[in-house]
């Protein structure tokens, strides 16, 4: 059974985060959601996430899930903020403990943040199938932009966190801890054995040339048309292309607030003694 979709855009992080839900039952699952960080200031809201609640409430839909692509480095996740609304579970990629090693070790931090993906309820492996009442919803290895990337299939959509962006913005880049131009590669050319109909649903909009915000394309528009990847480029031309782009990258404005939150599953860090919370800044370690 086809699912039905709701997308909602973060224009502060160029997010989509979707609300996925079988039309039988009503039973859903919320994707890749987003907390509000304000990074001047450092303060932390959840209008973003408390228009999914209202929609998902006004629906009448029971959320039984919440699922992240991977450890985002472009915003920080509201994903334990909408596990407790719902009394949801928490999942994301089994590959999850890589990144969390990588990074507790920058930040200093393992003795507070076990690598051992116990922050989520659930981590997720390749081919591994789980349902939303009628509606079926496989899970997808997807690695190349980090280790732990997956992507989530159900009917004919596809939630593909940023392996891939629409057609005319390419794909992610690879220079992440982790991360493998190669690897991405070959993950993207087994997404495009998916039925050429499938409805591929990205997790960025960057608007290239003031375009109207797009979401959704389809894999055969993917294969015709991606400007990095599309049929009749190779992976050694791939490769050469994507790492001497991505050179040129400067970080995600919020990397170093995301991670460490969202490594913890959308949780920020414990209070210390005089009650506020404080976000981890490594100097020279990128």
């Amino acid at each position: 059974m086809n699912p039905k979709v709701k997308a909602f855009f973060d224009k502060a992080t160029y997010t989509l985060s979707y609300v996925v839900s079988c039309p039988a039952t009503r039973r859903a699952a919320i994707i890749d959601p987003v907390l509000d960080f304000d990074a001047r200031a450092g303060r932390t809201s959840t209008n973003s996430a408390d228009a999914i609640i209202a929609f998902c409430r006004a629906e009448g839909l029971t959320v039984e899930w919440v699922l992240e692509t991977h450890v985002h480095a472009d915003h920080l996740s509201a994903g334990g903020y909408l596990k407790d609304a719902f009394g949801a579970k928490l999942a994301i990629g089994e590959n999850v403990v890589a990144v969390q090693r990588t990074w507790t070790a920058i930040y200093d931090i393992a003795n507070e943040v076990p690598a051992d993906g116990s922050q989520f309820d659930h981590r997720l492996r390749d081919g591994e199938v789980f349902r939303l009442g009628e509606t079926e919803m496989r899970v997808m290895h997807t690695p190349g932009h980090t280790p732990a990337c997956v992507s989530y299939l159900a009917g004919d959509c596809a939630w593909v966190g940023d392996t891939l962006f629409m057609p005319d913005y390419g794909t992610a880049r690879c220079d992440f801890p982790g991360g493998d131009a190669a690897v991405l590669y070959r993950t993207i050319r087994r997404m495009f054995e998916l039925p050429p109909s499938t409805r591929v649903h990205v997790c960025h909009d960057y608007l290239p040339e003031e375009r109207a915000l797009a979401w959704e394309a389809t894999m055969a528009e993917h294969r015709a048309g991606n400007v990095h990847i599309r049929d009749g480029i190779d992976e050694a031309a791939f490769v050469e292309m994507r790492e001497r782009r991505d050179k040129t990258l400067a970080p995600p404005d919020l990397l170093l607030p995301a991670v460490q939150v969202n490594m913890r599953g959308g949780r920020l860090p414990p209070p210390h003694e005089n009650g506020r919370r404080y976000l981890t800044l490594p100097l020279d370690a990128l």
